[in-house]
């Protein structure tokens, strides 16, 4: 059976606004990637050299029978490597719990609990339905300016691109992982992600789920012994 061959413009000018169309089209579906990867820049660290923060926000990544995911327990590996270290002083955990049997923060502050980080300096979000979601309820619920985002190396630069668009300047700490089935499918997911991302930043939509203000980042900020750590040479602002 012989292929079907479309039809080819058969004018000069009918070709030109083709290729014309061709590359608009391209130039639009890198845009979002591009601007993900300018607004990162060098915001993007590991923990050992990102500059301390006052609070760091770890973003979900499912769970398996209520424990995090191997991907979500590298995250929270992390951010507990930040805490021992110094780095940062409180972990806003946002993720999902929609349901009542599904409950990713509370997962997440046991995990945390488990390696020594105190219950106290842990803060639970518990409506970060996506990385948009999780970004703005960090600013207008909790009221974070500055943070280190930790995420997966794939997702940083989209977490930091967003967490910048609601207001929060941030370095970005991502995980690297080994490029199993996992890692490729959200690399491969990023592409379609950075779209809506695009639209995001440009509508500012409300979250799914705005609710009132919460203090638990700053009680946990001023309930920490001592004389707090300035942050080290400012993030860059929104």
């Amino acid at each position: 059976m012989r292929g079907v061959r479309l039809p080819l413009p058969r004018t000069t000018w009918a070709r030109r606004r083709t290729v014309q169309a061709v590359v608009l089209g391209a130039v639009l579906a890198l845009a979002p990637a591009t601007w993900m990867h300018t607004t990162a820049g060098d915001r993007l660290r590991t923990t050992a050299d990102v500059p301390a923060q006052e609070v760091a926000v770890v973003f979900g990544a499912g769970l398996w029978k209520g424990r995090p995911t191997p991907y979500l327990a590298h995250r929270l590996d992390a951010a507990a490597e930040l805490y021992r270290t110094g780095k940062v002083r409180v972990l806003l955990v946002t993720g999902d719990n929609s349901r009542t049997e599904y409950d990713e923060p509370s997962a997440m502050r046991t995990y945390l609990a488990a390696r020594g980080v105190p219950d106290d300096k842990v803060v639970s979000d518990y409506a970060g339905f996506d990385t948009w979601d999780s970004c703005v309820r960090a600013k207008k619920i909790f009221g974070v300016d500055r943070a280190v985002l930790v995420t997966q190396d794939f997702h940083i630069k989209r977490a930091v691109a967003l967490c910048d668009a609601a207001g929060v300047a941030s370095y970005g700490v991502g995980v690297a992982e080994p490029h199993d089935a996992t890692w490729y499918y959200g690399t491969t997911r990023e592409l379609a992600a950075a779209g809506k991302a695009a639209l995001d930043a440009a509508l500012r939509p409300d979250p799914h789920f705005l609710g009132s203000r919460e203090d638990g980042v700053a009680k946990a900020l001023a309930a920490s012994p001592g004389t707090p750590p300035r942050p080290e040479g400012p993030a860059p602002s929104p």
